[in-house]
């Protein structure tokens, strides 16, 4: 017969059995077919063209490795080669993060191009069938990040980019932007008079992306479309109900396809336009909280105003090197995150380190309101139960 004093112990032990559960379980431990979802109870980790402050941008080893440290989502750039296929790129020029300069059968591909009014020169992506792309190596951006990788990996479409979304053990949602369309819909051509945003939200849909924010098809397989043009956004409203993000450049650049200036395009009165379009806003996060001698000012009201008007903000980008952290923060991304999540209010942030986000959010707000009363009622229950060791 069990003694008395034991149950109470069993009794806690199921408790605990019933209410536990693993915030990232290890890889291979849940079924597909019952994947943790994504959370939404906090700010989104958003993978800045994957773990690119350790693997070299828009790899799929990047992608692989901010899954693994617990992005929410991946992020990519979406731009077209010369025969149409879609590629994860950031830039318009394979210069500065490829090997393109070793190719010398490809020495008589440099160009000039105009780019957002400015004529650019360099070996472009659109000049380059998918077949010469693969051909190519990816090197890291900054000299002071890590140089082991360059020459590793090679350049992706945007299909498999979405495949290593829809593989990950856990939901992880994919945050694809469309880069330059006005450069891209110049110079390159798809039968029957497609635009690249129209082959954008095809190949989306070919892989079963749809349904509006948070809904039960969204949740599936979650998905935000980003553009710094809001011609784009406005173009693709009819073909997607998918959540979109408008992004906005610095107070000096205006807007790649309408020429509107920053004051212009963070005004109420287009706030409210453009939300009939968008869920939400991705600005430069100098342009919030504008800097002076590497400090920081007094916050602007746009995070403010665009949450009165129900529109998410997701600022770019978090950078964990000491050149990209202003003074304020004593050289501490966490203290950034802190600032940024719980004084500024924001919704998700573009990390370079998708890692380091993870664990301040782990260690700062690992549960769900929810999980948080569990939690707390199973202190109490250890309390009352400790009384008993002393009558063993």
């Amino acid at each position: 017969m069990v003694s008395p004093s034991v149950v109470p112990y069993i009794f806690l032990l199921l408790l605990v059995g019933c209410a536990a559960r693993p915030l990232y379980p290890l890889p291979g431990r849940r079924n597909d077919r019952n994947k943790q979802p994504l959370q939404t109870f906090r700010a989104y980790n958003i993978a800045h063209r994957g773990s690119n402050g350790e693997i070299p941008e828009e790899t799929a080893a990047g992608y692989m490795r901010a899954i693994e440290e617990g992005a929410d989502f991946i992020e990519t750039d979406i731009l077209a080669s010369k025969d149409g296929t879609l590629i994860c790129f950031h830039d318009c020029i394979l210069d500065d993060t490829t090997d393109i300069a070793n190719h010398k059968e490809f020495a008589d591909r440099k160009r000039t191009y105009e780019v957002q009014g400015v004529n650019t020169t360099g070996y472009f992506l659109v000049d380059f069938t998918l077949e010469e792309l693969k051909l190519l190596r990816v090197k890291q951006r900054y000299p002071f990040r890590d140089q082991q990788y360059n020459g590793d990996f090679s350049i992706i479409t945007f299909e498999e980019f979405i495949s290593i979304a829809l593989d990950a053990h856990r939901v992880v949602g994919i945050y694809p932007e469309i880069k330059n369309p006005v450069l891209i819909n110049q110079h390159v051509k798809w039968p029957g008079g497609k635009k690249f945003e129209d082959r954008f939200v095809e190949t989306l849909k070919k892989y079963g992306y749809k349904g509006s924010y948070m809904s039960k098809q969204w949740l599936k397989q979650p998905a935000f479309i980003q553009s710094f043009a809001p011609t784009s956004l406005v173009y693709i409203s009819n073909q997607t109900d998918l959540p979109k993000i408008f992004l906005i450049d610095d107070t000096i650049t205006p807007t790649q396809d309408t020429n509107q200036s920053y004051w212009e395009i963070t005004s109420d009165s287009y706030l409210d336009f453009i939300k009939e379009y968008v869920v939400g806003i991705g600005p430069w996060k100098d342009t919030i909280v504008p800097v002076s001698r590497n400090y920081l000012d007094t916050p602007s009201d746009l995070v403010a105003r665009a949450h009165a008007r129900n529109l998410q903000v997701h600022p770019y980008t978090f950078r964990n090197e000491n050149k990209f952290l202003h003074f304020n923060f004593s050289e501490d991304p966490y203290n950034e995150y802190d600032y940024w999540i719980n004084k500024i209010g924001v919704d998700g942030l573009f990390t370079d380190f998708t890692g380091s986000l993870h664990h301040y959010q782990e260690w700062t707000s690992p549960f769900a309101s929810g999980d948080k009363e569990a939690t707390r009622l199973l202190h109490k229950i250890e309390l009352m139960l400790s009384k008993f060791k002393y009558f063993n």
